[in-house]
């Protein structure tokens, strides 16, 4: 496996440090918090659409777009939350405690979605190995929480 994917997944963990600060500063400046998360949406669907030539992807057909589950267009959804929910929280509770909780969260979620193979990842069933890297993982967030 190529090591660029482990420094783009690196990576994603800068920019959403950084994302929530540039987020929670925005909604500061306009005093709204939906209107903040709006316009973060509106500029990376600005993003998407001026790198879309460097993919060679095809466009999805209409009737490929009709047949898709209801749930399987619930991301953007996911997301609205997720960005929303970090403008409102990430200044009161700060940058690494709220880093931390979504970390804890995303880990035990993981490694559940992982363990029964849904959504189509790849089965990782959870072991005593992938226990105990969650449990120093959560006491880490606990530390860093606490203080």
């Amino acid at each position: 496996m190529s090591i660029i994917y482990y420094i783009l997944a690196f990576l994603c963990g800068v920019t959403n440090s950084t994302q929530s600060g540039v987020n929670a500063e925005l909604r500061k400046s306009i005093n709204n918090p939906i209107y903040a998360a709006i316009i973060s949406f509106a500029s990376g669907l600005v993003a998407l659409i001026l790198i879309t030539p460097f993919f060679k992807e095809s466009v999805p057909t209409i009737a490929t777009l009709k047949s898709l589950e209801w749930w399987k267009l619930t991301g953007g959804v996911l997301g609205a939350f997720f960005v929303t929910t970090v403008i409102l929280s990430v200044q009161k509770i700060g940058s690494a405690n709220m880093i931390c909780l979504i970390v804890a969260g995303q880990l035990i979620t993981a490694m559940l979605l992982d363990h029964y193979g849904l959504l189509g990842f790849k089965l990782h069933q959870i072991n005593g190995w992938r226990i105990a890297g969650g449990l120093l993982i959560v006491v880490g967030v606990y530390l860093i929480v606490k203080n």
